[in-house]
């Protein structure tokens, strides 16, 4: 898949790029929803024998329109989305950069420059997908944007216990720790990566030896707690518990969550290296023990539930 980085105005020329049908939209966690937009355009390049395209854009729109948001934590950071994308057999995905210049760009102007300007013959869409000023143009008013330039298709609203699946609902799931839910909606566990940093090593003078995460300080964390995860290393899969908070029994002082994962049944040191981390079930909240040794039960507790999770 390649993948071009664009603002406005873009410098690609029409007669240098391929004819594609593309799927366009935000796409943050592209849930089972997303999925279903993305998999429509990429069937149907196939059958027109065309290459397939996916938009998105760079940073969210909030950032850029509400002068109260500052930052916004995501689902799938980009590098996560793009691999994903490969994943569902894209070929090209194309980054618009989401600024004040794009935000004022006209319907008409979004769709002459962005869509036929990138030789794409058939565009896909949810159906409450909108684009230009103030989100003037929508799936109703396309058909006189596109002025026979293009065709397109809009994809209804997919659902799950008949509720639309939404970036909205399943950023409310992994506030409260319902992960399995979140789960469902994305329709693969919650993914989280990072390189393995040295830590204060309390999980080895603990029994409980932990590969302490630096995450992208982007991706939207779960609910702090400790989880049942999978951690991927080298395209290998190992169970194991992890926690994600404040380390509230040793009183330290942090802006931050942290994520340590103590790893079942492996031993090898993983300083540097990077981990995928897998969410599963959210096992209790974290909190704060008299001491040391009361600590060590309950993780001997965790370990237990977790094990027995994994089992089933």
């Amino acid at each position: 898949m390649r993948t071009f980085q664009l603002t406005y105005p873009h410098t690609l020329m029409l007669e240098d790029l391929p004819e594609t049908v593309t799927a366009i939209g935000f796409f943050d966690g592209i849930h089972k929803g997303h999925q279903h937009v993305i998999k429509t355009a990429v069937k149907e390049a196939k059958r027109r024998n065309m290459e397939s395209a996916v938009i998105t854009f760079y940073p969210h729109p909030s950032v850029v329109l509400n002068k109260a948001v500052k930052h916004v934590k995501y689902i799938t950071p980009m590098r996560e989305k793009q691999e994903i994308l490969k994943r569902l057999d894209v070929d090209r995905l194309y980054v618009i950069t989401f600024n004040t210049e794009l935000a004022a760009l006209s319907a008409q102007g979004f769709i002459d420059h962005f869509i036929k300007g990138l030789h794409i013959k058939h565009l896909v869409a949810g159906f409450d997908f909108s684009y230009g000023h103030k989100g003037k143009g929508n799936m109703n008013t396309i058909v006189t944007h596109a002025g026979g330039a293009f065709t397109y298709t809009k994809v209804e609203k997919v659902e799950c216990n008949n509720e639309k699946i939404s970036s909205t609902k399943i950023r409310q799931l992994l506030r409260i720790g319902e992960i399995e839910e979140a789960n469902q909606l994305l329709g693969r566990p919650l993914l989280v990566d990072g390189i393995v940093i040295k830590g204060a090593q309390r999980g080895k003078q603990l029994g409980y030896p932990t590969a302490n995460i630096n995450t992208n300080p982007e991706a939207l964390l779960p609910r702090p707690g400790v989880y049942a995860v999978k951690a991927i290393y080298k395209q290998e899969k190992y169970e194991g518990m992890a926690s994600l908070g404040f380390n509230p029994t040793f009183e330290t002082e942090m802006d931050e969550p942290i994520l340590e994962v103590n790893i079942f049944d492996y031993n090898h040191e993983l300083y540097g290296e990077e981990l995928l981390i897998e969410f599963h079930r959210f096992i209790r909240n974290e909190k704060k023990f008299p001491g040391k040794n009361e600590l060590i039960d309950q993780i001997k507790k965790d370990e237990k539930e977790i094990r027995a999770f994994f089992s089933r």
